[in-house]
């Protein structure tokens, strides 16, 4: 990992916490100079002490070395406002409802943003009965294909893995879905809307 837990972060959370140097270091065992060393560049916590200060702070020690807290403001827990994670390493497909700190194969993954489909990706999206069939115009090779697709309604999110030298398609049950999105392994996340069929 190439970052590493800053004075500025501690003073900054310390403060939001509305706490004191004094009572941040009786919480981690250390002095009040302690503190003051680290919040003015002249030293760094020992690594033994990133998970207390994190328990002190209320936060994952991802936030702590990051600088960044996670606010989830999804509280209602709308599908539409999923994000979608994938590692450049593996290709895992990870799926939040909200905020997060995700990471995997030791990188820190950003959440996709989702574009209209274009048209070198385009979706045909078919009502058949109560389910959409969903098939996206794209090469399925090794080295550049359709990694998933899904379906999102406010409440649901359906999601079908694809596999190079697959078909790019998938079926969903309807069941008020309003968003389609897929993800190519080189051009990123897009979207089509299933109700402008």
């Amino acid at each position: 990992m190439n970052q590493y837990v800053t004075g500025t972060v501690i003073k900054q959370l310390r403060e939001k916490n509305k706490m004191t140097q004094l009572q941040l270091a009786e919480k981690l065992g250390v002095s009040d100079k302690t503190v003051s060393k680290w919040e003015t560049a002249k030293g760094y916590p020992d690594i033994t002490l990133l998970e207390p200060i994190a328990e002190a702070f209320r936060i994952s020690v991802t936030e702590l070395i990051s600088g960044n807290t996670i606010h989830n403001e999804n509280i209602s827990a709308n599908m539409l406002r999923s994000k979608f994670y994938v590692c450049p390493v593996c290709g895992n497909v990870i799926h939040s409802m909200g905020e997060a700190a995700i990471h995997c194969h030791g990188i820190q993954l950003t959440p996709l943003e989702a574009e209209p489909a274009d048209e070198n990706h385009m979706a045909v999206i078919e009502r058949i009965e109560d389910e959409y069939y969903v098939w996206i115009d794209h090469s399925m090779t090794k080295e550049h294909y359709i990694s998933f697709v899904a379906a999102a309604s406010s409440d649901d999110i359906q999601i079908v893995k694809l596999y190079p030298e697959g078909s790019a398609e998938a079926r969903f049950k309807i069941r008020g879905v309003r968003r389609i999105l897929f993800y190519c392994n080189r051009d990123g996340l897009f979207m089509a809307n299933p109700l402008k069929i």
